[in-house]
């Protein structure tokens, strides 16, 4: 059954924050499916062509990083020979999702990008940072469909969103701490504002723009995963985004967009396609 949009309350929410988590949006049913197809597909440690194994952290011993075990899975929807690319590209294109994102962005939105992040207890977090550094979409902002497929709060390494920050330029990020980060961008936030911990349970959707400043924490739980599959999507006014990146339509249709090629904000065009979160 498709969403029926959202109503003022949500639509001024995320008018002020930049971002809105959608209670219950995807079934308990639904996230057990989710959750055991990609823990089957991972069952015999990273998939070669799927899983992006991070970078060691120097001086730690070998094995010892959780991800390397379970890192995160990029454009799962790409690989229709794994039953996890059904899975990704069937809630990718959920009905569900098209009228809220259409809602937020004022126009029909095209996917572009799945990951699914495993998270094991001891996995370090995402450095604060900012989406639209790395998809570059213009003339507008990319949006993030952020599925918690484990409760996700501060004791398992949960999501967090710095409001009032998604108007914001994209910035050029400073160097994060691979102790704590297993991704090398730090965004800082501007004077007076915090991070704020979005306390998800499973089945919750967080939406978020391409300007927010968000990122997770290290997971420091002793027993608790903290899954989720990850969407973006682009309005269906976009003239350019990077490379990294192919827009289809809810319909299926591929988009032909241009390649952003002004650098960015750090003057360079080989930002790495990204993982927020």
């Amino acid at each position: 059954m498709a969403h029926a949009g959202l109503d003022a309350a949500q639509k001024a929410q995320f008018g002020r924050d930049g971002f809105l988590a959608i209670r219950g949006l995807i079934g308990l049913d639904e996230i057990a499916e989710i959750r055991d197809t990609f823990m089957q597909a991972a069952a015999d440690g990273p998939v070669p062509g799927l899983s992006d194994v991070p970078r060691v952290r120097e001086g730690a011993p070998v094995g010892a990083d959780p991800l390397s075990r379970f890192p995160r899975m990029m454009h799962p929807h790409k690989h229709a020979d794994k039953p996890v690319g059904e899975v990704a590209a069937r809630y990718m294109f959920d009905p569900r999702l098209r009228p809220i994102l259409a809602d937020l962005f004022g126009e029909e939105p095209f996917a572009c990008q799945s990951m699914f992040y495993f998270k094991p207890p001891g996995a370090r977090g995402q450095d604060l940072h900012q989406d639209n550094f790395y998809l570059r979409v213009k003339p507008g902002t990319c949006m993030a469909a952020w599925v918690a497929v484990d409760d996700a709060d501060a004791g398992n390494g949960g999501m967090m969103c710095v409001p009032q920050t998604a108007m914001l330029d994209i910035a050029c990020p400073e160097p994060s701490d691979p102790a704590l980060f297993f991704t090398t961008e730090h965004v800082e936030p501007p004077a007076g504002l915090e991070p704020q911990m979005m306390q998800l349970k499973a089945g919750d959707v967080l939406f978020f723009n391409g300007s927010v400043i968000h990122g997770s924490t290290p997971n420091t739980s002793p027993d608790r995963f903290r899954r989720s599959l990850i969407f973006h999507y682009v309005p269906a006014s976009t003239v350019e985004m990077s490379h990294w990146y192919e827009a289809m339509s809810f319909d299926g249709h591929r988009q032909d967009i241009a390649t952003n090629m002004d650098g960015g904000p750090c003057g360079t065009t080989q930002a790495a396609p990204m993982g927020p979160h």
